[in-house]
């Protein structure tokens, strides 16, 4: 016999919650069969069996919270049936012996004496009432009359099957018959039983869902957190893809999107404003000499931020594919903790669900997150005389104001803008 533990998953990771078992008792597993998912506040996880046998008692179930190293389950190399045949045969009562293999006389004298039968036990409730154990025992928890239940039997036992539908009945006739309203008390009807009631469906919170809540919280509580905008003019960038995407996606199997560009923006004004990639440790300023860049992506479970490590060191296509495969991995529940683990600075792109201007929230520890937003026609000025229609993006940097002043928040979003606006140059910023 041996026991499924809850394995270690990290050092931030100290429980989870079970959300869903795909085995049951008495179903038979191989070394290595997955067993159940646990869902922790970053990742969900599969636990496999460490050896083949029989899955004998599943200790905890689906929405309980487990810790590390705690025993959710058994598995033992006999049979689930097997294992709990002893207990029910130990427990189960010896039955009395019937009139039909009792003796009815013994011989005394040479002449057969009747003997009285030995009595059955009544199973009685002590009002006179003959019932079953699990008959006296339903009606016990639902406060019922065993005297009032009408039984099917023909010798008027009564069985659990006659309290159920005792119960129902009961239930029935007295929905139907509404009680008096006390004396000199006004009828207040109930919310329930209004004319119409308006349907609601309650589900709980994932723990994902719990925890990005948690956090976000946090960062409001705690960070002095502001957020100053910009706006950047995408004519170039968008010049660029339509010139250069099939030959980028030809020799790199990767499409050239919007995020290669903003990345190495921010990389660009990072390394201008150091300040902007760190943390607050206790009273240490944390100022990080790498460049690990977190792209917020929406999942079925919630927001999470994968990392892209040293975005510094790549190029376009590799930034590409990085971003590429860790959304993937998001959407399939499959990222690891080592995806999510650091990270320097956040960017979020609320424009691709359309949203046209918001305030991103701190990814804490980090001190700043910069938001992107939909890419809009608008009238802008080109000179004195001359008006056009330009692709603009409003882009809002949220910062920690207790590292970061606002001049040089301020700074940073134009450095972004102008690295933005002139493409080429982020060829200078690897």
């Amino acid at each position: 016999m041996s026991d499924i533990i809850v394995p270690a998953m990290g050092e931030s990771i100290t429980e989870g919650t079970i959300s869903k078992w795909l085995v049951k008792e008495g179903d038979s597993v191989g070394q290595g069969d997955v067993l159940l998912e646990l869902e922790t506040d970053k990742v969900n996880l599969e636990i496999s069996a460490e050896e083949a046998g029989v899955v004998q008692k599943i200790l905890r179930q689906e929405g309980d919270t487990v810790v590390i190293g705690e025993a959710v389950g058994l598995i033992g190399s006999g049979s689930a049936e097997a294992t709990g045949a002893g207990e029910a045969a130990a427990t189960q009562a010896p039955e009395a012996p019937s009139a039909a293999t009792s003796p009815a006389s013994v011989e005394s004298g040479g002449k057969a004496v009747e003997k009285p039968a030995p009595p059955i036990p009544s199973n009685s409730d002590g009002n006179g009432q003959t019932a079953s154990p699990s008959a006296r025992k339903l009606a016990r928890e639902r406060g019922i009359n065993l005297e009032q239940v009408q039984g099917k039997d023909p010798l008027g036992r009564v069985f659990q099957e006659d309290v159920k539908t005792h119960n129902s009945a009961e239930a029935s006739r007295t929905a139907s018959v509404p009680s008096p309203p006390a004396a000199g008390k006004p009828v207040t009807p109930s919310p329930a039983h209004t004319e119409y009631s308006k349907p609601v469906e309650r589900q709980r919170m994932s723990r994902r869902r719990a925890t990005i809540a948690k956090r976000l919280v946090e960062a409001q509580q705690t960070a002095a957190m502001l957020t100053t905008f910009n706006e950047v003019d995408m004519t170039a960038i968008l010049d660029v893809r339509k010139r250069r995407k099939d030959k980028f996606k030809e020799k790199h199997d990767v499409g050239l999107g919007f995020m290669s560009f903003f990345t190495k923006a921010v990389v660009g004004a990072l390394k201008r404003f150091p300040m902007v990639n760190a943390e607050i440790n206790g009273d240490d300023i944390v100022l990080k000499k790498y460049y690990d860049i977190g792209i917020a992506v929406s999942a079925k479970e919630g927001l999470v931020v994968p990392v892209v490590r040293d975005a510094d060191r790549l190029g376009f296509a590799e930034i590409e594919k990085s971003i590429a495969d860790l959304a993937s991995k998001a959407r399939s529940n499959s990222l690891s903790l080592a995806d999510l683990q650091g990270g320097t600075f956040t960017i979020t792109n609320g424009g691709i669900f359309g949203s046209l201007l918001s305030t991103p929230i701190l990814n804490t520890p980090q001190v700043g997150i910069l938001g992107m937003h939909k890419i809009q026609l608008r009238p802008i000025a080109i000179d004195e005389e001359r008006m056009e229609n330009r692709p603009m993006m409003y882009i809002a940097l949220s910062y920690d104001h207790r590292i970061i002043d606002g001049s040089e928040a301020v700074r940073f979003l134009v450095t972004v803008k102008e690295l933005l606006e002139d493409p080429e140059s982020l060829l200078l910023e690897g």
